[in-house]
C-alpha cells in the first residue's frame, strides 16, 4: 500500500502524533457493535460493510455511501450518541499509558477521526494521559485519509509535520500521515490480517520507549527484543 516508508529508528523527531482508536487504545469491539447494529437499520451487509469505516470520520463514512433518504449528519450524531453510551471493552494498547505517560507534554498530540466529545470519552474510559493538543473529527473539514488534521495538529505543537512522527493503525490514516509529510510507524496491535505497507510495524508499545537526545529532541528506541 505504502511506498514512501521513512526513517523512523534512526532519527530524532521533534514531536509524536497519535491517532487514538486502534494505536493508543483498542475500541473495536464497541465500535463495531454500535456500527453493526447501524448497518443492519439500513439494510447493509454487515460483513461487507464494516472493514469500510474504521479510521475515517463517521459522516464521511455515511456520506460515501449515498444510502436514499439519509441525512449523513444526521446519521453521525446517532451514531455518536450510541458510541457515547458504549465503552464496554475498551482498552489501552499494551504499553500505551507508560509511553505516553513518559512524554513530555507540548511534544506529542491525538489526531483522532472521533468526534470531540468520543474522543474525551474513550480516553477518560481507558485512563489514557491528555496531551495538550487533540485534534477531531470536529476540527477538520476534511477527514483522513486527507491529511489535514496531521497538518493541524503540528501546526498547533508549533512544529513541522515533516519533523513529526506519526503512530497510525489502519491505511486511511497511513496515508494522511504521508499526505502530511510526516515519518509514520504501524501498530499491529489489533490487527487479525497482515497490513501492507514499508512503514515499521509495531505489535505494542512494549519493548519501545520515547527518548530525549543531547538537543532536546525525541527519539523511538527499542527496549527489547
Amino acid at each position: 500500500m505504502s511506498s514512501s516508508a521513512r526513517p523512523v529508528f534512526d532519527r530524532s523527531f521533534s514531536a509524536f502524533l497519535f491517532d487514538m482508536d486502534g494505536t493508543i487504545i483498542n475500541s473495536i469491539p464497541a465500535t463495531e457493535r454500535v456500527w453493526s447494529n447501524w448497518a443492519r437499520k439500513h439494510g447493509l451487509d454487515v460483513a461487507t460493510f464494516l472493514p469500510t469505516m474504521h479510521g475515517v470520520r463517521g459522516i464521511d463514512t455515511i456520506t460515501r455511501l449515498g444510502l436514499p433518504g439519509v441525512d449523513p449528519l444526521a446519521e453521525a450524531k446517532e451514531v455518536e450518541r450510541a458510541e457515547m453510551e458504549d465503552v464496554e471493552g475498551i482498552v489501552p494498547i499494551p504499553g500505551a499509558i507508560e509511553f505516553l505517560s513518559a512524554l513530555p507534554m507540548g511534544r506529542w498530540g491525538i489526531v483522532t477521526s472521533a468526534p470531540v466529545a468520543l474522543a474525551h470519552r474513550r480516553l477518560a474510559a481507558t485512563g489514557i494521559p491528555l496531551p495538550t493538543v487533540i485534534v477531531t473529527a470536529d476540527d477538520v473539514t476534511k477527514g483522513k485519509p486527507a491529511p489535514d488534521g496531521y497538518i493541524l495538529g503540528a501546526k498547533r505543537l508549533g512544529f513541522d509535520p515533516a519533523d513529526c512522527l506519526v503512530f497510525e493503525d489502519v491505511p486511511a490514516g497511513i496515508l494522511a500521515g504521508e499526505g502530511a509529510g510526516a515519518h509514520v510507524a504501524v501498530m499491529t496491535a489489533t490487527h487479525h490480517h497482515p497490513i501492507e505497507t514499508s512503514h515499521p510495524l509495531l505489535n505494542s508499545y512494549e519493548g519501545f520507549a520515547p527518548e530525549l537526545d543531547k538537543d532536546g529532541k525525541l527519539r523511538l528506541v527499542r527496549t527489547a527484543g
